[in-house]
């Protein structure tokens, strides 16, 4: 694997792995936190296929925007569309006062992430 598309997936996997520990714990769970992870990691993971594809990666939080990008050249992400739309707020949504994540929603966001990331580790030819 090209050294660049591994660094993306060694950040995304960062992210899930912090989203799913902060899911997990017994004390204080940060429910905005496992959100935000699960977008972090899915950014990272949409960001390593346009590396993967010699495409310029914009310096953006937007799923739905990468997506499109994606889709010029592997229509098969297209799926991922709905998972991608739970996840897409969740740069920005909860991480300033007055909006707090619920356990559902975090649990949904985990869910979505986990859907993206094992889909485009099996595009990526990674096991």
């Amino acid at each position: 694997m090209n050294p660049a598309v591994a660094e993306w997936v060694e950040k995304a996997e960062g992210d899930f792995a912090t989203a799913g520990r902060e899911l997990r714990a017994r004390k204080n769970q940060n429910y905005d936190a496992v959100c935000f992870h699960c977008q972090q990691c899915v950014e990272k993971y949409l960001k390593a296929v346009l590396q993967a594809n010699d495409i310029r990666i914009p310096k953006i939080h937007h799923l739905l925007e990468l997506l499109a990008l994606i889709l010029k050249f592997d229509t098969s992400y297209e799926f991922l569309r709905a998972d991608l739309d739970t996840l897409e707020d969740y740069a920005v949504h909860f991480r300033y006062p007055g909006e707090f994540a619920e356990k559902d929603q975090a649990q949904s966001a985990y869910q979505a992430a986990k859907i993206i990331r094992e889909f485009v580790q099996q595009k990526l030819g990674i096991n």
